[in-house]
């Protein structure tokens, strides 16, 4: 079948990325779902910063590459072996799936899934295909999702399906951003009420953040950001205090803190952003980071204070979860109004509004942009 997509064709554009075109949108040819497969209808798909690091360089990824990971949809096909889904059911896609027989996915793990690893490095869905073509030839997957199109082809277990009332717009959002930013709140940082906690960096995932430690019970969250325009944002999600980041930063949080935190939660993909959140801390205190800076990016640490303090520094990839055990439960929050991810949502656009959603992202002007097909 023919769909409409955003295409990415060359990367290490930086800025700018309206006037340069960075995401082509153009007609692609999508085959149909073989065993093991699902084609789904995209109904919203969420502007992502992990998206604009591909584009960046950032995330080096093979090209040609449909982008697009965060996104919720409507199942239209499934292929030979999926008899737990039918055509009509609501669902939200998933970044990192587990295959299930792997070691990590035998050990509740299914983010470090080996298999999900090896293809979607390749830019190949998890069945090892690409269902993709542009003039005759492949166009890669992103993470096998590639969510901005039309319709995707995905793997069955790129997909969990969503049971409650909720729209798309709205349950895209916790395909990434809450799954990785409360995530590693629940799951990698398991923050107790009452905790100390900071999150550094406030787009869609570090706000999630500050969802779940709200949701959590934290008595104190510390919203970290270089936008003086995210700060109003982080008070009216549930930061106690917002600061912007500056050179005095380490010293306002330890003197505000009486020592520092218990918990610093670094989601900004920067070195530098982790080394603060460390040096936040205090003695005993634990540090993850759930950020994705360029691979070439080192850190320093203390290796004394790392013993003599008992610090932990920890990593966190899609927020250590089980995604269908981990959804249903932040669904449920969600209902409760215990995790309004709604309120990180300021822009609904167009697929041909790409490019201007991800110079808006880079300048900070925009949250959590999301796509909708139907609009």
């Amino acid at each position: 079948m023919k769909i409409e997509a955003a295409v990415l064709t060359r990367t290490g554009i930086e800025r700018d990325f309206e006037a340069a075109n960075a995401l082509e949108v153009r007609e692609v040819d999508l085959a149909g779902p073989g065993p093991g497969e699902v084609l789904i209808r995209i109904a919203a798909a969420g502007v992502c910063h992990s998206d604009l690091s591909v584009i960046n360089g950032t995330r080096p990824r093979p090209l040609p590459m449909v982008l697009g990971h965060e996104a919720s949809g409507f199942v239209q096909e499934v292929g030979q072996g999926v008899d737990d889904l039918s055509p009509g059911d609501h669902v939200v896609c998933i970044f990192a799936p587990g295959c299930g027989n792997c070691l990590p996915c035998a050990e509740g793990r299914p983010a470090l899934c080996t298999r999900a690893a090896a293809h979607h490095g390749i830019g190949e869905l998890m069945t090892g295909h690409r269902r993709l073509a542009m003039d005759g030839s492949p166009v890669n997957h992103h993470v096998g999702v590639s969510a901005f199109a039309s319709h995707a082809v995905v793997a069955r277990q790129s997909l969990v399906k969503v049971d409650i009332d909720l729209p798309p717009h709205i349950s895209a959002l916790f395909s990434c951003a809450m799954l990785t930013g409360a995530g590693a709140v629940f799951n990698t940082a398991r923050v107790m009420p009452g905790s100390r906690v900071a999150v550094f960096g406030l787009g869609g995932v570090g706000l999630s953040a500050v969802l779940g430690a709200a949701a959590a019970g934290a008595g104190e969250i510390i919203a970290i950001d270089t936008f003086e325009t995210k700060m109003q944002t982080a008070l009216d999600m549930g930061a106690t205090r917002a600061i912007k980041a500056d050179a005095d930063t380490i010293e306002t949080i330890r003197e505000a803190t009486g020592g520092g935190v218990d918990v610093a939660i670094e989601l900004a993909g920067s070195s530098r952003a982790l080394e603060t959140a460390w040096s936040c801390t205090c003695r005993g205190g634990l540090t993850v980071t759930a950020g994705l800076p360029h691979p070439d990016e080192r850190m320093s640490l203390n290796a004394l204070q790392l013993v003599a303090e008992e610090r932990t520094l920890k990593g966190s990839y899609i927020g250590s979860c089980v995604p269908q055990r981990d959804l249903p439960r932040m669904f449920s929050l969600h209902a409760q109004g215990k995790l309004p991810v709604e309120k990180m949502l300021t822009h609904r656009v167009k697929l041909a509004d790409i490019n201007r959603a991800m110079d808006q992202l880079d300048q900070g002007t925009a949250i959590r942009q999301v796509i909708e097909f139907d609009r």
